[in-house]
């Protein structure tokens, strides 16, 4: 049998994934060359990192930053801890699991704009729920919950979107658990969470770390659900971009927002990999 050499494999790789490489290469260029004063669409081009000092003192930036760094943990740690004990009753079919699953998958129906606003009509001051609570009696007066200082809608609402993923990428690798492993850790004397932290989320790792860092990605640079029912005096890193960009044609410290958000995505997804995996490590003794 002839064997297939690295560079035949790279070649064959290359039509798909070169075209991949160039499309993000390209991107993430234009974004580090304009934020160096390239390509500036309003004014002259030229070299100068007078965008990046100004952009990294600036406390809005940095507000943003940890704003959507909040957002993204919160929203792909709960997105996770919520999906796997999901993923575990759903393991196995029972009637109606199917039907269950399908109602749990429902938010991939619904465009995260379009959430956003059903949202804010659910907790608006004249919406459903304040109408519901005077209605039964429960409050004199409606609420005041629609774009709370904390961002808590945000929050709810990442985890709302993502939880879907979460479940399909963990259903995978759960319902990949032998059961000859499950009830053998229950016959030495394991109990569900033993079996849970000991055998369960060391063979699920690799799932439960995509999970977390796609959705880590994806809520870090979310832009629908903080304009429609995030916090008035607070914006997300992509809406502070957006702002700049807006405000005077301010590209090239909008690219200086781009590269960092691009930097919190990576370097944030990666640190929230090795947590994770420490976390199951330490779990296991």
């Amino acid at each position: 049998m002839q064997r297939t050499t690295p560079l035949i494999v790279v070649l064959g790789l290359l039509p798909g994934l070169g075209l991949i490489l160039l499309a993000m290469g390209s991107v993430a260029y234009m974004a580090v060359a304009q934020s160096f004063g390239y390509f500036n669409f309003s004014g002259e081009s030229g070299f100068s990192t007078g965008y990046w000092t100004e952009e990294l003192s600036s406390p809005q930036l940095w507000r943003a930053f940890f704003y959507s760094l909040k957002i993204a943990l919160w929203g792909s740690i709960c997105s996770v801890l919520l999906a796997y004990p999901l993923a575990l009753w759903l393991r196995r079919p029972f009637p109606g699991s199917l039907f269950i699953s399908a109602v749990l998958k429902a938010p991939y129906l619904v465009h995260g704009l379009v959430a956003a606003f059903l949202f804010v009509n659910v907790i608006s001051f004249h919406g459903f729920f304040n109408e519901f609570m005077l209605w039964v009696g429960i409050i004199d007066r409606p609420l005041r919950m629609q774009n709370d200082s904390y961002g808590w809608g945000v929050i709810y609402l990442q985890i709302w979107k993502n939880i879907p993923f979460a479940l399909i990428v963990l259903s995978g690798a759960v319902q990949g658990i032998s059961d000859d492993v499950l009830f053998a850790a229950q016959d030495l004397g394991a109990g569900a969470f033993d079996r849970f932290r000991k055998v369960v989320a060391p063979l699920t790792l690799n799932a439960m770390q995509a999970a977390l860092v796609i959705v880590f990605i994806g809520a870090a640079g979310d832009f629908s659900f903080q304009v429609i029912a995030g916090p008035t005096s607070e914006a997300s890193m992509a809406q502070y971009m957006v702002r700049l960009k807006e405000t005077g044609g301010q590209w090239n410290a909008a690219a200086v927002v781009a590269v960092m958000l691009m930097v919190l995505a990576l370097f944030g997804s990666l640190i929230l990999a090795v947590i994770t995996r420490m976390v199951v490590k330490k779990a296991q003794s």
